[in-house]
């Protein structure tokens, strides 16, 4: 349940970088995904076939601040964002270093306390930091979005032991795992963790079939997120039997 509204999939797509539009249309159908990120920069770039793609597509568009490295920046690209996608969902970005794309918290919090009094819903792009969680959601955020790994490392969940600590410490906000994901059984992993969605983009558009992969994260998500249902199997120190002994043969 993301602020009021429930999707029965729980992977997120992104829209960049693919091959070309007819890719993109056919990996969003094969991903099962019902929200799509798109970019106002992207959106600026591309013509015609790409907003009808998005309209085709049947998704709910989650705009983003992609590429703003302000408080003030980030701000005005999500008011222009409202009034081009007419939505007041928000994945909300400022980066504060260039080359991890780290976000900055201090920027963050702040551009998501004006967006969220001006009746946003903020989903903000954070690392696992329990008291950035906390400011965030003091400034009205109702879903934090923690990275993986840096945007486009494919090196999956790198803090498994902070994420792990970040969905006990906030276990009525949805998470979503945003970023650094490279691999359907990373995100398998982090549904499996109890994270409410994953969302990525590079794995999908960069494969060398993103449609094939798609469809692969898709199964993923869906698998990880009924293993957490199910309630997996413990680690054990020791090997236990699947068989008993009692009622066998004795060979004398």
């Amino acid at each position: 349940m993301f602020y009021g509204t429930e999707l029965s999939s729980r992977l997120m797509l992104g829209t960049a970088q693919y091959p070309s539009p007819s890719v993109l249309r056919a990996a969003i159908a094969a991903s099962g995904a019902q929200v799509i990120t798109v970019s106002l920069r992207r959106e600026g770039q591309a013509g015609g076939e790409f907003r009808e793609i998005m309209a085709q597509s049947g998704c709910r568009i989650l705009p983003n601040t992609a590429g703003c490295h302000s408080a003030r920046e980030a701000v005005t690209t999500a008011q222009m964002a409202r009034e081009l996608f007419g939505t007041d969902w928000i994945k909300l970005e400022v980066i504060g270093h260039a080359d991890s794309l780290q976000p900055d918290p201090f920027a963050l919090v702040e551009a998501a306390r004006i967006l969220s009094a001006e009746g946003f819903k903020v989903f903000p792009y954070t690392t696992e930091d329990l008291i950035v969680g906390e400011r965030l959601i003091e400034a009205g955020c109702r879903v934090l979005m923690p990275w993986g790994a840096p945007i486009g490392s494919g090196q999956g969940l790198r803090h498994r032991a902070a994420l792990a600590a970040m969905r006990a410490h906030f276990p009525d906000i949805p998470l979503v795992i945003d970023a650094g994901i490279g691999a359907p059984s990373q995100a398998m992993a982090a549904m499996e963790m109890g994270f409410d969605a994953v969302l990525l983009n590079t794995a999908v558009a960069r494969a060398l079939d993103p449609v094939a992969m798609a469809r692969a994260f898709g199964q993923a998500v869906s698998a990880g997120q009924l293993a957490h249902i199910a309630g997996l199997m413990p680690p054990r120190d020791m090997a236990q039997a699947s068989t008993p002994i009692f009622g066998m043969a004795e060979l004398v």
